[in-house]
């Protein structure tokens, strides 16, 4: 157990860090880490977390996050760790062994830093502790007076840190890392005497007097504007020892010329532009970029596509992508490969739009660019509109690269921008931030998952090529699962670099649970959910209660129907509100009107609070949109089934304009109906599970041989859970009919065989007749020819009683083809005209009569009339051809082909043949 206060207030187990909840209850925490083992009156917590006049109820608040915090470290079983909460009085003690606390550890590993006497030591001692630092102290907590008062002494303690150490690297010779160390620390606190003379002395050791002289002036006037002070003695001396340029521990002095690069070659930047009243004249260019990012990989289209956005009269280049993609690190990397572009300086402004810290206020970030620039603090203007002016003033005539970062809204941007021709802002949002290029014509460029390689190379990097290689399968698995989203890479990097005995097999094992996979997904105080919180918490309560409902849908995609029947609203609302999701990167448009969710945003979704109700309305949407469109792709057939007992009706149900609109649809949405009828079969809802599976019949007729028999056994055992014989019979009758198509002919009858008496039994007699009709199929597939025909006339008698007409031709049509194959040509020929006299050619759908047509043909080559026949099969073929029926144009040019030599009948066969195949690759 690790409690944190250099950084962000966590405390940290064996399973990841504890949730600990609101500000206040951090900073309750972090006034007992401050003073452990000692008694601190509620009086003084009170100062901790309220500014002025505490409430009325404070004693209470401070109880209940007493009470919340006693159950937090009781589930990581911090007894065994030797940590209580207890009450003392009017007092709360923390007790715990003090090596716990790391602000404990780094105050004594810096004195026994001090103690050592070898340079060397001391720079591994001070290295150790400031390794412990994780951001600003006390981040997260309650800005009030006494817990700033003690972030500001660990701050002075850590700066100390950095002193001593920098001490040590010049101790040691190694002036270059000293200045690395210093120059950061120095830019942001550019009024403490002791950092600047520190880096005076490292720039000059380090062969940079031309620096050094520049940092003094630098330091020098801003003591004189903000204090009205000059410089004390130790900034004075180190001043003086660079103008000598003769002390015996500098390296390689400059002797006045220019700063030299990496090979030694002179380094000329294009100096900024200045005149009379410029306060950027004699100052450096300011560089405010965070470090480079480490073990950066890929992202060669995405900085190329960067590149070509920068191109232009002061472009702003729109960088937008989900949580935890790396837009950041991406920017970054850009900017440091591009640095020689902007010799006149790099802005860079994080405006935690949706961190949890509170986004900076603008005067304060103009403020630190104008600084940066040179500008004197008392010259800076106290209105954003004046400091904003001031700034595209100096901006003008200048080389600058301006990177805004974690942008929220683009109103945030616009007081930010600069005016100069050759300046270039990139901006990073998780938003895509339309209004600003509507209004400012931002470039977008979008930022996606890396793909599997460069994922792998990510992995490689912090946990070494080797280990990587060793298991290559596991490493591709593991993007897999982490979705190639970077923040989830490093974390599962992180976790397997402090286990290096284990394997990336073993991690794979551990992701494979879905319902642990967030969790190992974070560290400390970053990860998946963290970063999906902070983005989620920015949208309004409504798209919020959105996003929570989408987790209860049990598919992969959406649409404005679907998202309307998970959320009870109508689809306008719906889509309005996928819309703003699909702006913060929360879920994505993957097709006009379809949205989905990244694996890893989805078990988050799923994670959230929603009302049940939802999943079973999401069911009974697929139920009715179903129902629409078999009525839209089989227009003269009667429902499939009734609506279950309890049906949610949804608000609004898509209407289909015709079967092509229906069978898109049904394409379209496979994957999710068998997902809900997968999903309805997990929760027990056997009414639901069958009526999904059934109402897939007209694309199960179009793609037979296409891994139905699964979700139809669902179906089966559903119907038959239920006792609905009427159910079980065309469950039945669909899954024998496949059974038979696949060749499977001894299960399809096992099957079939007891459909039609469950239908006779539930008095459905279209169902019975269907049923007879699938049967007569699997008959005749193992020779029973007879045995066919008789049943498709029973079949046929059974439709005609109950006045089914669609069913009666299916039964003629059907018995036409067995009379066809035992050669009864006469009797085959009236089974097919009979069938086109029951429907009118308006209403027959094309490919029945198609068949029907070409049933008749084959039958009239069989009767010896081989004109008719050839005329009747040419008829079928064209109307075949003229409405894309390939199926039905092969087998009626089949027929053709075996009477006739017309060469004319051969080509089309082949095309049509050919088509058939195309679109059959197509499917698979």
């Amino acid at each position: 157990m690790d409690f944190r206060l250099l950084g962000a207030v966590s405390v940290a187990t064996e399973t990841g860090d504890l949730a600990l909840g609101p500000a206040k209850r951090r900073s309750l925490l972090a006034a007992l880490l401050l003073k452990p083992n000692r008694p601190v009156p509620v009086d003084q917590l009170m100062d901790a977390l309220w500014d002025h006049e505490p409430p009325p109820r404070a004693r209470g608040v401070i109880q209940g996050h007493v009470s919340q915090l006693r159950t937090l470290l009781g589930s990581a079983d911090a007894p065994a760790h030797g940590v209580s909460l207890e009450t003392e009085g009017a007092s709360y003690v923390l007790r715990l062994p003090e090596r716990l606390v790391d602000a404990h550890r780094f105050e004594a590993l810096m004195a026994r830093a001090r103690e050592r006497t070898a340079a060397a030591d001391a720079v591994a001692g001070y290295r150790e502790a400031l390794a412990l630092w994780r951001g600003p102290a006390l981040t997260g907590v309650h800005p009030g007076p006494p817990l700033q008062a003690a972030a500001h002494t660990l701050e002075e303690l850590r700066l100390t840190a950095v002193e001593q150490l920098a001490y040590g690297y010049g101790q040691l010779g190694e002036h270059a890392r000293a200045v690395a160390l210093l120059r950061a620390e120095a830019v942001a606190h550019p009024l403490r005497e002791s950092l600047s003379a520190a880096l005076v002395t490292a720039l000059h050791r380090a062969g940079s007097r031309s620096q050094a002289l520049e940092w003094f002036q630098r330091t020098r006037r801003l003591l004189a504007d903000e204090l009205g002070l000059d410089p004390g003695r130790e900034l004075a001396e180190a001043h003086a020892l660079a103008l000598r340029g003769n002390d015996g521990e500098a390296g390689a002095a400059d002797g006045g010329q220019a700063d030299t690069g990496p090979a030694g070659a002179p380094v000329h930047l294009a100096p900024a532009a200045t005149g009379p009243m410029d306060p950027l004249a004699h100052t450096p260019a300011p560089d405010l970029l965070p470090r480079a990012p480490r073990g950066f990989h890929g992202r060669a289209g995405e900085c190329a596509a960067l590149s070509r956005a920068a191109v232009g009269d002061a472009p702003i280049c729109l960088v937008t992508g989900p949580a935890g993609v790396g837009k950041t690190a991406l920017v970054v990397q850009w900017a440091h490969r591009n640095r020689a572009a902007f010799p006149d300086g790099r802005l860079y402004a994080d405006l935690r739009g949706f961190g949890d810290t509170g986004e900076p206020a603008l005067t304060d970030v103009l403020r630190e660019f104008l600084l940066a620039l040179g500008v004197p603090a008392r010259r800076i203007p106290e209105s954003a509109n004046g400091a904003a002016a001031l700034f595209r003033t100096l901006a003008a005539e200048r080389r600058l690269l301006v990177v805004l970062d974690n942008v929220r809204a683009s109103e945030q941007v616009r007081p930010l921008l600069p005016d100069g021709p050759h300046c270039v802002t990139v901006v990073t949002s998780r938003y895509r931030l339309r209004g600003l290029i509507a209004t400012d014509a931002a470039r977008p460029v979008p930022v996606d998952v890396l793909e599997p390689d460069d994922s792998a190379a990510l992995l490689a990097g912090v946990l070494g090529p080797e280990r990587v290689r060793a298991e290559p399968a596991a490493a591709r698995h593991l993007a897999e699962l982490c979705g190639g989203l970077p923040l989830a890479l490093r974390v599962i990097a992180a976790r397997l670099a402090d286990r290096p005995r284990w394997t990336l097999t073993a991690m794979v094992d551990e992701l494979g649970d879905e319902a642990r996979r967030l969790s190992l997904l974070d560290v400390e105080d970053t990860g998946v959910r963290a970063a999906l919180w902070l983005t989620l918490r920015r949208l309004p309560e409504d798209v919020g209660r959105h996003f929570a409902q989408l987790g209860r849908h049990p598919g992969t995609h959406v649409d404005r129907y679907a998202a309307a029947a998970l959320t009870d609203t109508e689809p306008a609302v719906a889509e309005s509100a996928l819309e703003r999701l699909t702006a913060a990167h929360l879920v994505i448009e993957t097709a006009p009107g379809r949205w989905a969710l990244h694996d890893l945003v989805r078990l988050y979704a799923r994670g959230l609070d929603a009302p049940p109700a939802a999943f079973l309305r999401v069911l009974d949407h697929y139920i009715a949109t179903a129902l629409a469109a078999t009525h839209a792709a089989e227009p003269g057939d009667e429902p499939c089934y009734d609506l279950p007992a309890g049906f949610q009706h949804p608000r609004a149900v898509r209407q289909f304009t015709d079967r092509a609109d229906a069978m898109a649809w049904y394409e379209a949405e496979r994957e999710d109906l068998t997902l809900a009828a997968a999903a309805a079969r997990s929760a027990g809802l056997h009414a639901r599970t069958w009526r999904i599976v059934l109402a897939l019949w007209p694309l199960v007729v179009w793609r037979v041989r296409d891994g139905w028999v699964a979700p139809l056994e669902w179906a089966l055992h559903a119907a038959c859970a239920e006792g609905d014989p009427r159910a079980e019979a065309r469950v039945r009758a669909l899954l024998g009919w496949v059974l038979t198509e696949e060749g499977r002919t001894a299960e399809a009858l096992t099957c079939l065989d007891a459909a039609p008496a469950l239908a006779a039994r539930a008095g459905d007699r279209s169902a019975e007749a269907t049923a007879l009709i699938n049967l007569s199929l699997a008959q005749a597939a193992v020779g029973a020819t007879h045995d066919a025909v008789r049943t498709c006339e029973r079949a046929a008698g059974l439709a005609r009683t109950a006045a089914d007409r669609h069913a009666e031709c299916l039964a003629l049509h059907h018995l036409g083809r067995h009379r066809l194959d035992a050669e009864e040509w006469r009797a085959a020929h009236d089974a097919a005209h009979a069938a086109l006299a029951l429907v009118a050619p308006s209403d027959s759908p094309h490919a029945t009569r198609v068949l029907l047509v070409t049933t008749a043909g084959e039958a009239l080559l069989g009767l010896g009339d081989t004109a008719e026949g050839v005329r009747r099969l040419d008829e079928a073929a064209r109307e075949a051809e003229a409405t894309g029926f390939d199926e039905g144009a092969v087998r009626a040019l089949g027929a053709l082909r075996s009477v006739s030599a017309d060469d004319g009948f051969r080509v089309r066969h082949e095309a049509a043949a050919a088509r058939l195949a195309a679109t059959a690759r197509a499917g698979d």
